[in-house]
C-alpha cells in the first residue's frame, strides 16, 4: 500500500529530478561544477533531512493549510541553503570522490604505488590530516630547493595518495617515503621492498621493486630536497618550477615518472593543496 501523500510524492518528485541535474552537471567534470554539485547535492540533503523530520512531528490543525505548508516548505528550503553554507562536511567529501584526479585513482609509474600497502597505525589518514601534518617539513623543502611548498606537498599528496597509499616493508613498518624513490646502487640507506604497479611502454604491470626507507618524514623530505638539488637531471625543475605547469611538465620530461599523464595528474593534485 502507498502511504504517501500527494504533497509528498510532488516533492519526492522534486528531488529526483533535482538528483538527475547535478548528476549531469558532475558528468561535465570542470571544477566549478563538481564544486557547485558538491554543494548542491549538501543542500538538497539537509532539505530532505529536515522534511523528514517535520513530517515525523505532530502537527496541528493551523499548521496543516496549504498556505501554511507552502510557508513551511519555504521556511525549510531556506534554512537548509543556510545550513548548506556553513557546510557540514558532505559537499567536501563528494567533491573529492567526484574528482577525476583523485589520488586514490592516480598511480604514478615512477612512485610505483604499492599493490596492497596499506599505512600503519599514525600515519595520516585523511586530506587534512596529511597536510597539517607534512606542511612543516614541505616549507623546509622549499627553503632547500626554491620551488613552492604546495608543490612539494602536491607531489608527496599524490604519490602516497594523501599519505593512504604509502610504501611498508615486509613486515609492516612504514618506509616513510612519500616520493616514491627508489633503491638505487648508490643508496646506502635502509630499504623496503615490495610489490608496485609501473608502466612500461605505457602499459601498466606488477613488479617487485626496492624504495628507499627513512627514520621519520622529515628524512624523506630533505633527500627529496637533495635530490632535485643535486642531480643534473632535474636542473630544469629548479629552474623553471616556480610555475605550475614548470614543475610538473618538468617532472615529467625529466623522467620522474613514466606514467604519460603524470604532469596532469600532479597539476590537479597541487591545485588541491591548501598549507595550514
Amino acid at each position: 500500500m502507498n502511504n504517501v501523500s500527494p504533497d509528498n510524492s510532488a516533492s519526492l518528485a522534486m528531488d529526483v529530478k533535482s538528483l538527475a541535474k547535478l548528476r549531469l552537471d558532475a558528468k561535465q567534470n570542470a571544477p566549478k561544477a563538481l564544486q557547485d554539485t558538491a554543494r548542491q547535492f549538501e543542500a538538497l540533503f539537509l532539505n530532505m533531512m529536515i522534511k523528514s523530520m517535520r513530517q515525523a512531528s505532530p502537527t496541528s490543525d493551523m499548521a496543516s493549510g496549504q498556505d501554511a505548508q507552502l510557508y513551511t516548505s519555504m521556511l525549510d528550503q531556506q534554512l537548509s541553503q543556510t545550513m548548506a553554507k556553513r557546510g557540514i562536511g558532505l559537499a567536501d567529501y563528494l567533491l573529492r570522490q567526484m574528482t577525476p584526479s583523485q589520488p586514490s585513482l592516480a598511480v604514478p609509474a615512477s612512485a610505483a604505488q604499492p599493490v596492497a600497502a596499506v599505512s600503519p597505525p599514525g600515519q595520516p589518514s585523511t586530506v587534512e590530516n596529511f597536510q597539517a601534518q607534512m606542511a612543516a617539513h614541505a616549507q623546509e623543502a622549499a627553503q632547500l630547493t626554491g620551488l613552492p611548498a604546495t608543490f612539494i606537498l602536491g607531489q608527496a599528496a599524490l604519490e602516497s595518495g594523501w599519505g593512504r597509499r604509502q610504501i611498508v616493508a615486509a613486515d609492516g613498518s612504514p618506509s616513510h617515503n612519500l616520493f616514491g624513490l627508489k633503491a638505487g646502487a648508490s643508496w646506502q640507506g635502509k630499504v623496503a621492498e615490495t610489490t608496485t604497479t609501473e608502466y612500461v611502454g605505457g602499459v601498466a604491470k606488477k613488479m617487485v621493486q626496492k624504495f628507499r626507507a627513512y627514520d621519520n618524514y622529515a628524512d624523506a623530505f630533505r633527500d627529496y630536497a637533495a635530490l632535485l638539488r643535486r642531480s643534473p637531471r632535474y636542473e630544469q625543475v629548479i629552474a623553471k618550477g616556480h610555475t605550475l605547469t614548470g614543475f610538473s611538465e618538468g617532472l615529467q620530461k625529466a623522467g620522474y615518472a613514466t606514467d604519460p599523464h603524470y604532469a596532469d595528474k600532479l597539476s590537479r593534485v597541487i591545485q588541491q593543496v591548501r598549507l595550514v
